[in-house]
């Protein structure tokens, strides 16, 4: 890949970053990426995959994996904030509420830390179903210096 592609493909720089800078993304979820997830996981938990089952849980129906709702902090990170060329090194997460079929995410991550000289950049992660927050955790991410 030239120079040029890389510059243009490439997400903010840690230099561009900003102490409460912000960004979102919104997904509705679907029986399709429940059952996808569980096939590229393997997690065939049937709390996930079977109504029968999910029917006697204390959710009492079918209830998304808490890592797909995770999985989008993951794309929110590659594609907007720091974006392409980060690198994920932790993350902890707290998992507060259920996630169904049919729910509509707000996924948000904001700068709490930008560490220049390590270049490591640290973001407090959040999902919402509305205004309810149903997951919360920070990650730790490696961010391209121009340097």
């Amino acid at each position: 890949m030239n120079d040029d592609l890389y510059k243009k493909l490439h997400g903010f720089y840690v230099e561009d970053l900003k102490l409460g800078q912000e960004a979102f993304l919104s997904k509705t979820i679907t029986e399709a990426d429940i059952v996808n997830f569980s096939g590229v996981t393997g997690d065939t938990n049937p709390v996930h995959l079977s109504d029968e089952f999910a029917k006697k849980t204390i959710f009492k129906k079918k209830v998304a994996h808490g890592f797909l709702t995770a999985s989008f902090i993951s794309t929110l990170i590659a594609t907007k904030l720091p974006g392409p060329g980060s690198i994920y090194l932790g993350q902890s997460l707290k998992f507060l509420a259920p996630v169904f079929v049919g729910d509509t995410l707000t996924v948000k991550v904001k700068i709490k830390n930008i560490d220049l000289e390590t270049k490591k950049v640290l973001l407090l992660t959040e999902c919402f179903k509305l205004d309810k927050k149903i997951l919360t955790g920070e990650a730790e991410i490696l961010v391209d210096s121009k340097k």
